[in-house]
């Protein structure tokens, strides 16, 4: 099974980028796309985050019902579920304001004893490191993940609006990053955590990491890049003949890219770090099919594998 463990909540979207614009419910979340994104291309797939009795608790679980979804924490809590209010610039690009809630209802307890004693991959959700209260239970999470054989990967997502503590922020991202195999993070993450600095050379630093090898980076409209021990590699994106949105267009992508490295046999530790250059272009021409799938519709809504299959064949 791969267990993505994480936030999940609504984003509260606007159907046009014109100032007051009505907005919409859809339910979100990096993790929570990420997973039912992870199931619709085939994989087993668990999501682990606490889900509300409130009425938008029960759209969050719709979409994780029709995609296949194993929900591994089965009681619902209390806490209102986390909301995010989305933004578009001109180009239909999203930006988030965030009010937490049932995202943070867990105890290291339930946490521990959701998870599966058989994973194959973890992924650590973007919000983990946030909150130091929340960062040493996760933690622990990962680290009985990782016991179990699990490669962990991580989805770096900086959201800079609900950090209050931006060095304890960046001292708990780097001990995630030190349990990683996997890093991924777009071109703004990168802007945000190494300003100045090439992508390149940060992408050489989180390889010479304690356990990471595999790096890869989403670049906007310039496509993708990634990083092995052994080579690098770049695509572009896949364009859809129509445009919605980018609404979990990387949480597609990461998806694709750990269905395509289970697939090739290579999501485990050794494996990664061999890739090279044609493989990892083969892997993200697979992400970016995925990601400019979802692009081609309003709100995160990943493809089916068939859909993903129909295009490679073209």
């Amino acid at each position: 099974m791969f267990v993505v463990g994480g936030e999940s909540l609504i984003d509260l979207v606007p159907v046009s980028a014109e100032p007051g614009a009505e907005r919409v419910a859809h339910a979100g979340g990096s993790p929570f796309n990420c997973a039912i994104a992870l199931s619709k291309l085939g994989n087993q797939t668990g999501f682990l985050c606490p889900i509300s009795q409130d009425e938008y608790g029960d759209v969050l679980l719709a979409p994780l019902a029709e995609a296949g979804v194993s929900v591994l924490l089965e009681g619902r809590v209390e806490a209102p579920t986390t909301r995010a209010i989305v933004s578009f610039n001109a180009k239909m690009q999203a930006s988030y304001v965030f009010e937490r809630g049932a995202d943070r209802a867990f105890t290291r307890n339930s946490l521990l004893a959701a998870l599966p004693e058989q994973v194959d991959l973890y992924q650590i959700g973007g919000f983990c490191p946030i909150l130091e209260e929340d960062a040493v239970v996760w933690a622990d999470v990962v680290d009985a993940a990782a016991e179990r054989g699990a490669t962990i990967s991580i989805d770096i997502n900086v959201r800079d609006k609900l950090i209050a503590d931006e060095a304890g922020y960046r001292a708990r991202l780097s001990q995630f990053l030190d349990k990683a195999h996997l890093v991924k993070l777009s071109d703004e993450d990168h802007a945000w955590l190494e300003p100045g600095r090439s992508v390149e050379d940060h992408a050489a630093a989180l390889l010479a990491r304690p356990h990471c090898e595999l790096v890869v980076v989403t670049m906007g409209e310039e496509g993708s890049r990634a990083f092995s021990r052994a080579s690098s590699a770049a695509a572009p994106i896949y364009a859809p003949e129509v445009f919605g949105d980018t609404v979990g267009a990387g949480d597609s992508l990461m998806a694709g890219i750990l269905t395509w490295l289970e697939e090739a046999g290579a999501l485990k530790p050794g494996a990664l770090a061999a890739l090279d250059a044609s493989q990892l272009q083969a892997m993200l021409r697979f992400g970016a099919v995925v990601a400019g799938i979802n692009c081609s519709r309003i709100g995160c809504q990943p493809p089916s594998r068939a859909e993903v299959n129909a295009v490679l064949a073209d």
